[in-house]
């Protein structure tokens, strides 16, 4: 567990403090937020997902039934360590040709999904394997698996910022966390 958080606390001194500050503001001036993630970080954007609506903003999930259709004036974050699978520089081009913001969460600023993104915002992964590919290879030469595994650190560290984020948007938004609460699900 140590390794784990010091490598996620280095990955989170290394985010750029502008690009989180211009982050920042484009949550506060757009009109609705959609966020949009494959497998693991699908789950994070539907963690921030539901702080943000905590914070009482406008947020959506894209892929869910009651999704509506994105506008100008709307915010698309979307969060991929590697800016590559399909249907993240898909959904940006689609939000780009609508008119609203496209901002990425990613460890690859050069991706795809880059080249639509109004801002990036870049989060230290894994370093990508160099050299020998297979698995058991890797480990008959003693290069054994990193700590975390596959894509953690990327998505850990995406819960950190953007738990840090609601943090800040508390504090620019007087909300507390009484405000939270009132906002949050009683049906369950």
């Amino acid at each position: 567990m140590d390794t784990i958080l010091a490598k996620v606390g280095d990955a989170c001194r290394k985010i750029d403090r502008k690009e989180a500050e211009q982050l920042l503001t484009m949550l506060l001036s757009a009109r609705r937020v959609f966020l949009h993630g494959a497998g693991r970080s699908g789950l994070v954007a539907r963690a921030f997902a539901m702080r943000l609506m905590h914070l009482g903003m406008f947020t959506y999930v894209v892929g869910e039934t009651t999704t509506p259709a994105i506008m100008k004036g709307d915010l698309l974050v979307l969060i991929s360590g590697s800016g590559e699978t399909s249907t993240i520089p898909a959904a940006a081009e689609i939000a780009k040709k609508k008119g609203a913001f496209v901002a990425l969460i990613t460890s690859e600023p050069e991706s795809k999904a880059a080249k639509e993104a109004n801002l990036i915002v870049r989060i230290y992964g894994r370093e990508r394997e160099k050299g020998e590919k297979d698995y058991m290879a890797r480990q008959l030469s003693g290069r054994a698996k990193e700590t975390p595994i596959l894509g953690s650190l990327f998505e850990l560290s995406s819960v950190v910022f953007f738990d840090a984020l609601i943090e800040e948007l508390m504090e620019r938004q007087g909300k507390t966390e009484e405000h939270m609460q009132s906002l949050h699900a009683n049906l369950e």
